[in-house]
């Protein structure tokens, strides 16, 4: 992470773990309430944003998520997780060749990350690019393990994929 060190207090610290818990319980607004308690100066550290992102993707407010995705990479280009959002962030606004370069490049960069292969795999299949949609969620699979091919059988996306064989 680049940037000054941002230091949470204890009250701080409660907020952001209270915004976790509800957006664990789909309670986004009750989340983006508990960040809206955290100090202003904490609110632009990374994990503040990651929640806040979440918020905003789940409410499929993608214009302003993709804002904190864009903050989110530039802040913490080494978390995986700033790419994985981008990527989700830039399907769902249907720019996937965008997407999809974002996902690549930081397949390279985090090749042992299920997650990215999969979204990968996922943004693959829009594109019409089903042989190298396959290889992505056969990897995705094989680093993720069960959980990952239960979510692929249950996701549209990947459609294309269970319908060729």
């Amino acid at each position: 992470m680049s940037g000054p060190m941002i230091l949470f207090s204890p009250e701080d610290q409660r907020h952001l773990k209270a915004a976790e818990g509800w957006c664990g319980l789909n309670a986004f607004l009750e989340a983006n309430n508990e960040l809206e308690e955290i100090t202003p100066q904490a609110r632009a550290h990374p994990k503040v944003l990651e929640i806040r992102w979440q918020i905003y993707a789940n409410l499929k407010k993608w214009d302003v998520a993709l804002e904190i995705a864009k903050a989110l990479q530039k802040l913490a280009p080494k978390n995986p997780k700033s790419s994985i959002n981008l990527g989700i962030n830039l399907q769902s606004l249907n720019r996937n060749i965008e997407a999809y370069n974002i996902l690549f490049s930081a397949s390279k960069e985090f090749p042992k990350n299920g997650e990215i292969t999969y979204q990968l795999a996922c943004v693959c299949c829009k594109l019409q690019r089903i042989p190298e949609a396959e290889i992505w969620l056969k990897k995705a699979i094989d680093l993720g393990g069960k959980e990952i091919k239960l979510r692929a059988l249950d996701n549209d996306d990947l459609d294309s994929i269970w319908n060729t064989h």
